[in-house]
């Protein structure tokens, strides 16, 4: 029998109960060691412990573990287990409850619908020294970043339609995000879950990459390949809330372990599925080891945490009734914001070089603001709202957006409030919403120029950039996580176009300053023409860190407006460097033959401006003679 000790120390145990230990990944779990497999698991309430699987024909109490102190951990050091070995834990409670429950920390699980955790070595030759020494300048606040989402499962299989492996993806996903100028991959959460339709947001394996890509070690692979070609690599994260599944954290020793036993707290009415405590220190340090495991085994550069919004608001879907007050007699959550805090600090503690990502979807304050300011902590926070009146606005007829103008000005009123990033995610197109495409009126033709249209004015504005996989061809089909992305659809110019477009807006989000080093900053965006809503056109002004101006000016009409005045802060040729409507991108090829020259009309403030020609449904991307990338 091991040392106790060896195992986990005292001083990681109170760290462990105090709520504080966020690498329990190096002590709980299953670790292969000279004489076999040690196991650890937390499970207080029971009265005995042992590991069942392949080595004992899954006999209950063949390989025992032990109580250690009174941490309510139970250790064991089990000869003849090795690497691939399948097991769980065989609990008894003192209730007399019996269970078989998978291993909360394994680092990998048996292929779903088989529930069995693995054995398995993390040692791993990683080869992205270069990549790391280097990381924090990819995530710069004033640097580019633009992010691609990726449902593995389904953004493409082979002929068969079976998966594709994580090493098979990694260098076509890496070709495919650099060719399209994506900084960044997003992966919708790759930790296992029993059941493949909720996408990996119902997880139960919260140390373990899915199985059904492949191995632990292919998984490193793939991170280490993305590394290579230069894309960093983002992960999904749920803690949220977990499934009921009986194998796993539910009801875990006979008691509500990991989750709320009131369920006016612990259950969550739309997802059903299981709300963790919180408050519970125990809890607190799982959740953050996990979120710190990712990082740090897997080299993640990231993590986006999934609905936070559901964490924050004890009342979430719930009617009155159906929920407990915090003790101040408020709806806040307030263990929820406490273990927010904490997390953002024990990431930025420990990976400085890396961002955490909220998917928050009310007006909750300073969500991207530090810790010590009241802030919850993140790095960044997708704009809900902006995708939501967006999406509503471009949906309209035409003739009817004159109306619903506010729908693309009221960002600016909040833009400086949070660091944003600009989604088009994955939730705008599935159940129903359709795709990008089919969301646009109009015929074929100008459902494609709207798109492009969108895209453009996504990237223009101040924030980081995200679009879910099949958005950069025009998908028309809905997302549909049983196939692959209609990739035939390349074939099409017009299709194609919208892809050249999406790689040429990337490039110029690098190459242009003005379109990334002031994101975060107010003084970054000025309005040229924010209220011509009677001709639906909307201009304004990016600004770099040293004053060089860069124009976007957009129509949003089917019908090319000519004449169109515009100021601009400064004299000379202003270039035409990017336009929605060439023909390159499949448009009608309606512009200002490449360069404007800027004459002393006075509009408003500014002492120059131009006259241009807007295409169709169109936007044009303008920037002086003399700004980088032009010669």
């Amino acid at each position: 029998m091991t040392d106790m000790d060896e195992v986990i120390s005292a001083d990681d145990i109170y760290l462990f109960n105090e709520g504080r230990h966020f690498r329990l990944y190096e002590h709980l779990g299953a670790h292969c060691s000279d004489g076999g497999v040690t196991f650890a698991v937390w499970a207080p309430n029971a009265s005995s412990v042992s590991a069942v699987g392949d080595r004992n024909g899954w006999t209950p109490h063949a390989d025992e573990l032990q109580p250690c102190q009174s941490s309510g951990i139970w250790v064991g050091e089990l000869a003849g287990w090795g690497v691939g070995d399948r097991y769980k834990f065989h609990i008894e409670a003192r209730s007399g409850y019996r269970v078989d429950k998978a291993d909360p920390f394994a680092f990998q699980s048996e292929e779903p619908p088989a529930t069995a955790s693995v054995v398995a070595d993390l040692g791993y030759e990683w080869h992205d020294d270069d990549w790391m020494a280097a990381r924090g300048e990819h995530h710069r606040l004033d640097g580019p970043i633009s992010i691609y989402e990726v449902h593995l499962g389904s953004w493409r299989r082979n002929a068969n339609g079976d998966f594709l492996s994580y090493r098979e993806m990694a260098p076509l996903l890496a070709q495919h995000a650099k060719e399209h100028g994506f900084t960044h991959v997003e992966l919708l959460p790759i930790m296992e879950h029993p059941f493949y339709g909720s996408w990996g947001y119902q997880t139960t394996g919260y140390f373990a990459p899915t199985r059904r890509y492949g191995t632990a070690t292919d998984f490193k692979e793939f991170v280490d390949h993305m590394h290579h070609e230069g894309i960093g690599v983002i992960l999904d994260w749920v803690p949220s809330h977990f499934p009921s599944d009986e194998h796993a954290l539910g009801y875990f020793d006979g008691t509500h372990l990991f989750e709320h036993a009131d369920p006016r707290q612990g259950f969550h009415p739309d997802w059903n599925s299981l709300i963790f405590n919180y408050g519970r220190p125990e809890v607190r340090s799982f959740l953050i080891s996990s979120a710190c495991f990712w990082l740090d085994a897997y080299h993640g550069d990231g993590i986006r945490v999934d609905a936070v919004a559901s964490m924050l608001y004890l009342d979430y879907s719930r009617k009155a009734g159906e929920w407990i007050p915090n003790k101040y007699g408020g709806r806040e959550n307030l263990e929820a914001i406490s273990f927010l805090r904490e997390l953002n600090e024990a990431v930025y503690g420990g990976f400085p070089d890396v961002h955490t990502y909220a998917e928050e979807s009310t007006a909750w304050p300073m969500v991207s603001r530090p810790t010590y300011l009241g802030g919850l902590g993140f790095g960044m926070k997708w704009d809900m709202g902006w995708m939501h009146d967006t999406l509503l606005y471009m949906s309209r007829d035409p003739v009817h957006r004159r109306f619903h103008h506010d729908e693309l000005t009221f960002r600016a009123i909040y833009a400086g409030s949070e660091n944003y990033v600009l989604p088009l995610s994955h939730d705008e197109v599935v159940h129903g919403k359709g795709s990008l495409v089919t969301k646009m009126p109009g015929d074929a033709w100008q459902k494609l120029a709207n798109l492009r249209l969108l895209l453009a004015y996504q990237w223009a504005l101040p924030a980081k950039k995200l679009l879910f996989m099949g958005g950069e061809i025009g998908q028309w089909r809905e997302w549909d996580h049983e196939s692959s992305l209609e990739w035939h659809l390349l074939d099409d110019d017009a299709h194609a176009g919208v892809a050249r477009l999406v790689g040429d807006l990337n490039r110029l989000l690098i190459a242009q300053p003005a379109l990334h080093e002031r994101d975060t900053d107010p003084h970054g965006f000025g309005w040229a023409v924010a209220d011509d809503a009677d001709h639906s056109t909307l201009a304004f002004l990016r600004y770099a860190n040293d004053g060089s101006p860069l124009l976007w000016v957009g129509n949003f009409t089917p019908m090319p407006q000519y004449n169109f005045r515009t100021p601009v802060p400064q004299g000379g040729h202003w270039v035409e460097a990017c336009n929605t409507d060439a023909a390159s991108y499949g448009g009608s090829g309606v512009g200002n033959l490449g360069e404007v020259e800027a004459l002393p009309v006075p509009v408003g403030e500014h002492y120059w401006s131009l006259t241009l020609t807007l295409p169709p449904l169109g936007a044009i991307l303008l920037h002086p003679r003399a700004s980088i990338g032009d010669k």
